[in-house]
């Protein structure tokens, strides 16, 4: 495991490094410009609990987490981080916490919040309702998932990931996306039943679900 000195370091010399990687203008074998196409940018969110030491420090453990973060291709651009004695059943952090998390998504413009602990469906759902469905809202699980993925080589390999992911998306197919409402067959009742095939009123959420179980 990483183990950096200083969290502060580590991040501003990957950040200055990732922003001269964003603006290097490449040329391919036939002399073609090529552009980095501009990263995600991520905040992180980090919990310290009272009374459960942990094997890192909050700092080094957000270290760790922005390593992963960028090696998901994504560009860090801030954290926040807060001491619980538990963390809150409904939102994981507080709900003066969320709402700054909320007002900093909004100012610098990130599409993705990395959360250092798991968290639960239900935390999820309430963290991406209250940020707003355009949010990415992940955990380190989802994160180290989403790595996997990408690096499998191997058709063994990336059935494993794969069915990874499937276990850990399954419960947390309920979040509020618009095209979870909304009717698979475009209206409501608007489908034609049949056998192997989606009933009348199936939701795009039944029917991620029946995809994911059978798969």
């Amino acid at each position: 495991m990483t183990n950096p000195d200083s969290f502060q370091s580590t991040y501003t010399t990957a950040e200055n490094a990732t922003e001269r990687s964003r603006r290097t203008i490449q040329l391919d074998d036939a002399g073609l410009v090529i552009t980095q196409a501009p990263r995600e940018e991520a905040i992180l969110v980090g919990v310290e609990l009272s009374g459960s030491p942990g094997f890192l420090t909050l700092d080094d453990s957000l270290a760790e987490l922005a390593l992963l973060a960028r090696t998901a291709g994504l560009r860090v651009v801030n954290k926040i981080s807060q001491r619980l004695d538990t963390p809150n059943p409904a939102t994981f952090i507080g709900t003066g916490k969320l709402e700054e998390l909320h007002l900093l998504v909004t100012e610098l413009g990130a599409t993705v919040v990395i959360f250092d602990e798991e968290l639960s469906p239900r935390q999820q759902r309430e963290i991406e309702r209250v940020l707003g469905e355009e949010i990415k809202v992940l955990d380190r699980t989802a994160l180290i998932l989403d790595i996997f993925a990408s690096h499998a080589r191997t058709r063994e390999g990336s059935v494993q990931v794969e069915l990874a992911q499937y276990e850990y998306r399954l419960p947390r197919l309920t979040r509020a996306w618009t095209h979870l409402a909304r009717q698979a067959g475009g209206r409501a009742g608007g489908g034609s039943g049949g056998v192997g095939v989606r009933g009348p009123g199936e939701t795009q959420l039944e029917v991620d679900r029946r995809e994911i179980s059978r798969r």
